[in-house]
């Protein structure tokens, strides 16, 4: 190999190497004046806290307690129309059957009294015992909108072993209670969603 070659080899290899170190130098200096576009970091903000249900104890009693009562005053008023029919207790079993069909007399205290409760305002019309059935629910489920559809479906189970303890379909009454309940169960859950 003659001395020229060698240079020759030695040249364009330091020319070769020239130009790296300058297209690296454009390159780092491209980097420092151009932006540097880096792609954002997961960004973490802070959650709302889970929302709580807590059932409403204290309401539960006192509508239990409240219920117990109107329902023993419901009981009593029965009882006062079989017992002027000179009916005996044993007929307690069928007693629904018996209103169902319309098998008694009542005098007209006890009518008016009846009248009275389930009138639209009574304690038996369909705006209050539609509110208490829906009061006792969300006191229950404590609003939690998962338990508030169980306590639909135990309503519902509820009105069908009615109709099948009545005997069939429910007075129109009951049927309103439970189209009022129904819509009140709606409209507590689009409460919740909204």
């Amino acid at each position: 190999m003659d001395v020229n070659s060698v240079s020759s080899v030695a040249a364009t290899y330091s020319a070769y190497e020239s130009t790296q170190v300058k297209k690296s130098a454009q390159t780092e200096g491209a980097k420092e004046s151009a932006p540097v576009k880096e792609e954002p970091a997961a960004v973490y903000e802070k959650s709302e806290a889970a929302k709580t249900y807590t059932q409403d104890t204290k309401t539960v009693q006192q509508m239990l307690a409240d219920s117990e009562e109107r329902v023993q005053q419901f009981r009593e008023m029965i009882k006062k129309m079989f017992s002027q029919q000179a009916k005996t207790s044993s007929i307690a079993d069928d007693i629904w059957q018996k209103l169902a069909k319309g098998d008694f007399t009542v005098d007209a205290a006890t009518k008016a009294q009846a009248q009275a409760d389930i009138s639209e305002d009574g304690y038996w019309g369909v705006k209050q015992t539609s509110g208490r059935i829906l009061d006792f629910a969300k006191a229950l489920t404590g609003g939690d909108p998962e338990k508030m559809e169980k306590m639909r479906a135990a309503f519902e189970k509820g009105y069908k072993q009615a109709e099948k303890t009545w005997g069939g379909k429910l007075p129109e009454i009951s049927q309103q209670t439970y189209d009022a309940v129904m819509k009140g169960f709606d409209d507590m859950t689009k409460t919740d969603e909204a």
